[in-house]
């Protein structure tokens, strides 16, 4: 299993207290797409917005391939700059699962059609989580209710939490409008609050 941090460039302590709960809701995040996705180690992944390494932290035998918008020379396996609001560089279907793990909430609402058409055309199946809106902390600054106050205040308290960045780049989704994208989701919970939505399709 490769080392990691989530919150390896926080800034501040929040990430260093964030990190073994973010870590450990990681793991079961991961546990819970092998077992809802019937994935194996010969199931065809595509890891949507995958970042330095994404999946593969975690599943580092398993076949994927990584996409992102920027160059990721340092990606531990085969790997895509493309945009997935645009059009993918695949054939339909051309894998078993496309997987989007925290991506959609950085994406600009009106291109969010477009990025589901696109990960439900070269996936057989999906398995998508967003954080969810509900939820008080908001999880990029780890600011308590951060994603609820209006643009121009969210934008000075902002600046006191773990994330760097435009906040106004960060859009938490409810569940209907996972819904409308990608079909039934289920919650993942933080004790009895509902953390993120996930929408899985099986391939």
């Amino acid at each position: 299993m490769t080392e990691w941090r989530i919150y390896g460039t926080a800034r501040g302590p929040l990430g260093r207290v964030a990190e073994p709960f973010a870590a450990r809701a990681r793991l079961r995040r991961v546990e819970h797409f092998l077992q809802v996705a019937s994935v194996g180690r010969d199931t065809r992944i595509l890891d949507i917005g995958c970042g330095a390494i994404g999946l593969r932290a975690l599943l580092p035998d398993y076949d994927i391939t990584g996409v992102d918008l920027a160059e990721r020379p340092e990606y531990p396996g085969p790997f895509v700059r493309a945009d997935a609001t645009t059009q993918l560089p695949f054939g339909d279907r051309e894998f078993d699962i496309a997987y989007a793990n925290s991506v959609v909430e950085h994406i600009p609402p009106e291109r969010r059609g477009v990025f589901a058409s696109e990960l439900r055309r070269v996936g057989r199946g999906w398995y998508v989580q967003t954080p969810a809106l509900g939820f008080p902390i908001e999880p990029h600054s780890l600011l308590p209710a951060a994603h609820w106050l209006p643009p121009a205040i969210r934008r000075h308290y902002w600046r006191l939490g773990a994330a760097g960045g435009d906040p106004d780049e960060v859009r938490l989704l409810r569940r209907r409008e996972l819904e409308l994208l990608f079909g039934p989701a289920v919650p993942e919970r933080f004790g009895p609050l509902t953390k993120s939505w996930v929408s899985v399709r099986a391939p």
